[in-house]
């Protein structure tokens, strides 16, 4: 027999989309009783997610604050040819930031080693035959390869390190590509957490999604030495990789989702194609689910899937300079895309991370020689022939 479970959540995977969901469901200290299950014994496991202050609406601090580990006023980029200070704020989220948050939350029940073999509306099934019932099910457990989809990678590892002497970083450096060019564009990326402690990144936007973990450490550890910063202790380690859409058949990956279980986070393909962030995007998501709240799955379920259909629309443009950068620009000139990128006015930078790009910033992007050939341009312009390539 199922456990009954009332009026209640349940947030299948406990990661970035079921943290916000469920804390956006308790803020103001409302909201219904909330089963988190995660399938490792590590919840919400070991990652920096971060997003620019412009990215999410400004009423969503209100909420969003409690998850927040850090916060800065700026940030930085480097490249070869230019380095520049943006005044656009920046904020990240840690593994132990958002566990701290889940664990004030007195209605969040998160339960980890609870595998789950079977998700439907209403309920869940686990692999010990228990059988979960609840008004709403979402299934928020990561993203799930699909043909339906072609991709780059943006693969990376980190290491959050306490240093002997301070780093002299005030606001994040959030893409140094002013380093060698290795395994498509190349950068390093650091988070100054205290005056002696940083997170460093070693990024690369590759074709293939083998990552090196090892080559990548040895990595962040050379460019901490060309910083002239020496490391006293590693705090821990992060890695992963990241899709980059270049082409989506929406309808093709949504016929392989259930109509009537919602579908959240990565899992939805809800993230920014260029960026890979899925901050932004989950908070949509979150105040989605809390507007239409109390909803059983199968309406949430349509919903959400009418949300991600508009974002696939408005996500189009960056799709398309993904093909610029991976299917045009030879790799070792891939850094001279992002380069030109970042010498445009800031707000233009401000709206295209947050997802909400113009007309006049698509054409203003646009505009001029490109940095890649122009035969090879044109040929990547429409994504049907890459998605048809896919399926021959």
């Amino acid at each position: 027999m199922p456990q009954q479970e009332g009026q209640t959540l349940i947030l299948v995977g406990a990661g970035l989309a079921s943290a916000l969901i469920a804390q956006r469901l308790s803020h103001a200290g409302t909201g219904p009783r909330i089963i988190m299950l995660e399938g490792s014994d590590l919840p919400f496991g070991e990652h920096t997610w971060s997003f620019h202050d412009h990215d999410v609406e400004t009423e969503d601090f209100a909420w969003l604050t409690p998850l927040i580990a850090h916060r800065w006023m700026g940030q930085s980029v480097r490249f070869q040819n230019l380095q520049r200070h943006l005044t656009s704020g920046y904020a990240s989220l840690t593994s132990a930031s958002v566990a701290a948050a889940m664990a004030k939350l007195p209605n969040v029940d998160i339960r980890p080693d609870a595998r789950v073999e079977r998700v439907a509306a209403g309920r869940v099934f686990l692999v010990d035959e228990t059988e979960i019932a609840a008004s709403c099910v979402i299934d928020c457990r990561g993203f799930q390869p699909s043909d339906a989809l072609v991709l780059g990678y943006q693969k990376f590892v980190g290491l959050e390190v306490e240093l002997k002497a301070p780093h002299g970083l005030v606001d994040p450096v959030i893409m140094d590509a002013s380093v060698d060019q290795e395994d498509g564009y190349r950068f390093v990326y650091s988070l100054p957490f205290s005056p002696t402690r940083v997170l460093i990144e070693d990024t690369r936007y590759a074709d293939g999604e083998a990552l090196d973990q090892s080559e990548l450490v040895e990595a962040v550890k050379r460019y901490a030495t060309a910083q002239n910063w020496v490391i006293g202790s590693i705090v821990r380690t992060e890695h992963g990789v990241l899709p980059i859409a270049l082409a989506h058949d929406f309808e093709s990956f949504w016929q392989l989702r259930p109509v009537d279980v919602p579908q959240a986070g990565m899992r939805a393909g809800l993230f920014h194609p260029t960026t890979g962030y899925s901050l932004p995007e989950a908070v949509r998501v979150a105040n989605l689910v809390a507007s239409r709240w109390p909803l059983a799955s199968a309406a949430l379920a349509k919903a959400i899937r009418e949300h991600a259909a508009k974002r696939h629309r408005q996500q189009s443009f960056y799709r398309l300079l993904n093909r610029m950068l991976f299917r045009a620009a030879q790799p070792e000139r891939r850094h001279l895309v992002l380069e030109r990128f970042y010498k445009l006015p800031q707000p233009l930078i401000e709206r295209f991370y947050a997802g909400r790009s113009t007309a006049g910033d698509i054409a203003r992007i646009l505009v001029g020689k490109p940095p890649v050939p122009v035969h090879r341009a044109l040929a990547v312009l429409r994504e049907a022939p890459l998605l048809k390539a896919r399926h021959s």
